[in-house]
């Protein structure tokens, strides 16, 4: 996994980088990226734009890129984290180890000093790539600076996500927490930018915009990161010292004494279990969707500020630009929206070998349930889940989007729920289809939205050509809601997910549970 991942990051960052410069070679092509990111949208999306001209091909790519490989060294930081520590501890491992003569922070420790490891490694392999890559207006001091600075900050989220690794009460409460502290600093992050940009030091991860690559090279963020991983790092330690294995710092609620009559099936005893998650991904995304939409109002505003268009187009095209600006933005965070939704349900189906190699499942087959019923459960619910994401985050970017002077239809923007569920059900499909199949490589299928995400989210920056974006489903669907549903498409994705579904359940069935 770690192999892949530096593979991933590194492979991105220097592919996109040896496309910048054909891009962006013009002082026309410039001009004109430097107006579109100083556009609110875009503020939301990338960041704020500081840099002051003369404009390089350099500076656009820091611009465009630095937020969003932050989320993705944040998202593997976590990873490594929860997976090393309390995933551990879940199966066991832990304590084997501490049977032998082993210090009580030994493992933790060793924890730590892979995340540095890992992230340190890939920031040098960054900085490099960037060298070889040879972009105008690249210096080694920038260089340096991307690769260290992301590096620092993956650190700072991954001490941040050892340290939720001691309060909660077992792996699946860690991650849920982290990702909620992740979600929350991003939104954070979004709305400074757009408000306010002198906040933006307080969101944390906000400091990664602050690095200024390639024009002051400002390295006071990576001073920052480092120190708040420090004091992330001791307040772990201290936490660790406080605690038993196998619990954490957060009392857990004591259960009923007898169980309620909703546990009486695999489904809802799998939709209980999975409850707080859902909660929490959906309160996320409702709010993520609320906080672009709010934006909707200045995003559709732009023509109005030039009273030279204004008067030249009139005011009846005047609002109908504006629609298609909002339209297009929103086409893009669907898209958005889309991979995030996806995101909890590929967890709930690979859980279904997690709990079987944690034992946890043995007490439901013992009752002669049949296989079918406790696959299809956890189907059910990861299906469920990712519709009810995908729902809420175009509810909230729309309800919040009729604050706009000329609002666009809530039904316009539930376009891209029609659009975009047949294409996550696919990917969902893929990911029941390892659990299966490839029950030991099961994570291998996390490069669909990852790659999903970068290649919808940059295709057009970077020139992808259609193909390129059409590798995952994502790429199937039309920028919706600006243009209609493919309803075609969206059947034929049905039925695929459909035929994935059925193969994945026979080879589950036919195949030995897992042991750890």
């Amino acid at each position: 996994m770690i192999v892949g991942w530096l593979i991933l990051i590194v492979g991105l960052m220097g592919g996109a980088a040896a496309k910048f410069d054909s891009i962006y070679g013009t002082k026309a092509a410039l001009a004109s990226i430097v107006t579109t990111l100083k556009t609110p949208a875009m503020k939301a999306m990338f960041g704020s734009f500081t840099a002051k001209p003369p404009y390089t091909s350099a500076i656009i790519y820091a611009s465009e890129m630095m937020v969003f490989m932050g989320l993705v060294f944040a998202m593997m930081n976590i990873y490594f984290a929860v997976k090393n520590s309390r995933t551990e501890e879940d199966n066991g491992t832990l304590e084997l180890i501490r049977a032998h003569s082993v210090g009580k922070l030994s493992p933790l420790i060793a924890v730590i000093i892979e995340l540095f490891v890992i992230n340190l490694i890939n920031g040098v392999l960054i900085a490099i790539s960037l060298e070889f890559a040879g972009m105008t207006g690249t210096d080694i001091l920038g260089n340096c600076l991307f690769g260290l600075g992301l590096a620092a900050f993956g650190f700072m989220f991954g001490m941040m996500s050892l340290l939720v690794s001691q309060l909660a009460n077992n792996s699946r409460g860690a991650t849920i927490l982290s990702y909620l502290i992740l979600g929350f600093t991003y939104i954070a992050r979004m709305l400074t930018d757009v408000k306010n940009t002198n906040y933006t030091w307080i969101t944390m991860f906000g400091l990664i915009e602050k690095l200024e690559i390639y024009t002051e090279n400002n390295w006071l963020p990576v001073l920052y990161m480092v120190l708040s991983a420090l004091l992330l790092l001791f307040v772990t330690i201290f936490a660790s010292t406080h605690r038993d294995v196998a619990a954490g710092l957060i009392p857990t609620r004591p259960g009923r004494r007898n169980a309620s009559f909703l546990l009486a099936n695999p489904f809802s005893l799998i939709l209980r279990l999975e409850r707080i998650s859902l909660i929490i991904w959906t309160c996320g995304l409702f709010v993520l969707g609320i906080s672009y939409g709010s934006i909707f109002g200045n995003i559709g505003n732009l023509l109005k500020t030039n009273p030279s268009v204004a008067k030249l187009i009139g005011s009846s095209a005047i609002k109908s630009s504006n629609h298609a600006i909002i339209l297009n933005f929103a086409a893009t965070l669907s898209v958005v929206f889309a991979v995030i939704a996806t995101i909890p349900a590929v967890i709930t189906i690979l859980r279904i070998n997690n709990d079987e190699k944690k034992g946890w499942l043995e007490q439901i087959h013992a009752r002669g349930i049949s296989r079918s019923n406790i696959f299809f459960s956890y189907i059910a619910v990861a299906l469920l889940c990712e519709a009810l994401c995908l729902l809420v985050a175009l509810l909230g970017m729309g309800f919040a989007g009729m604050s706009a002077k000329d609002p666009v239809s809530l039904l316009r923007f539930l376009r891209a729920f029609s659009g975009y569920l047949p294409a996550i059900y696919v990917v969902s499909g893929i990911a029941a289809l390892f659990t299966a199949l490839f029950p030991k490589i099961q994570n291998i299928v996390w490069i669909l939205p990852i790659y999903g995400l970068f290649s919808m989210y940059f295709g057009n920056l970077l020139n992808f050509p259609k193909w390129a974006k059409q590798l995952t489903p994502y790429g199937w669907v039309n920028r919706v809601p600006l243009k209609e549903v493919q309803w075609n498409n969206g059947v034929v994705m049905i039925g695929l997910t459909l035929g994935l579904f059925l193969i994945s359940y026979l080879i589950y069935s036919k195949r030995d549970l897992l042991e750890s």
